[in-house]
């Protein structure tokens, strides 16, 4: 398998997201091409116990859970609570020492360096936006279907327009102004997300909107 470096999600110069995650703030995903682009983050719903959106995406699981890019752990809790193993990866040190001091378990790297127990997990989730892990949403769910077992689900969110499928380069800013090193991200929305999985190998069962979200389940 081709080793991608690792993706670093609002880190490096003021370290905006480590600083978000302490205070529980509100980031700025902004695109230096586009610079009237802006995404709001809302790191306290993170941190946040888990909503009843977010525990209904597990209702399918009936074996081990993988959260990729767990932030600071709200789904690995809710897995905890309802009995099912359940492991975090995230590049955020900040982010996975919040989650191991909720008790999950979590690991502090890139999904695309290799993860333990990989082909064996029953359910991958990448919620919250992190399909646009890497700037590559075809590498990262085809890295997803290697990490789940045979008839795996991968469970993925996409993007509110259903019709925005792009990639660029950002940067994320905080309310002070801090800001973080450039990296590849990406924004797609369902009709991108399904044929990207298609090209990843993956198997769409399911699409459905939520509360305002949407989702995918792929299977692997």
């Amino acid at each position: 398998m081709t080793m991608h470096a690792p993706v670093t999600f609002g880190t490096g110069g003021g370290e905006p997201y480590a600083r978000a995650l302490r205070s529980d703030g509100q980031l700025h995903l902004t695109d230096p091409d586009r610079p009237g682009s802006v995404v709001t983050l809302d790191v306290g719903r993170w941190s946040a116990a888990a909503d009843r959106v977010d525990r209904s995406l597990l209702d399918g699981a009936d074996g081990p859970v993988i959260d990729i890019g767990c932030g600071p752990g709200r789904m690995l809790v809710a897995a905890r609570t309802l009995g099912l193993p359940a492991l975090g990866v995230d590049v955020s040190a900040e982010a996975v020492a919040i989650a191991r001091r909720s008790g999950a378990s979590a690991l502090q790297g890139s999904v695309f360096d290799t993860v333990p127990d990989e082909g064996h997990w029953d359910t991958a989730l990448v919620i919250d936006g992190n399909i646009g892990i890497g700037g590559d949403p075809v590498a990262l769910l085809a890295r997803c279907g290697e990490i789940v077992r045979v008839g795996g689900r991968v469970v993925v969110e996409a993007h509110a327009d259903r019709s925005v499928d792009r990639t660029y380069t950002a940067r994320v800013v905080d309310a002070d102004g801090h800001e973080s090193a450039a990296f590849p991200w990406a924004e797609v929305g369902v009709d991108a997300l399904l044929r990207h999985a298609e090209a990843a190998g993956l198997t769409a069962r399911q699409s459905w909107t939520a509360s305002g979200r949407t989702f995918c389940e792929l299977i692997g």
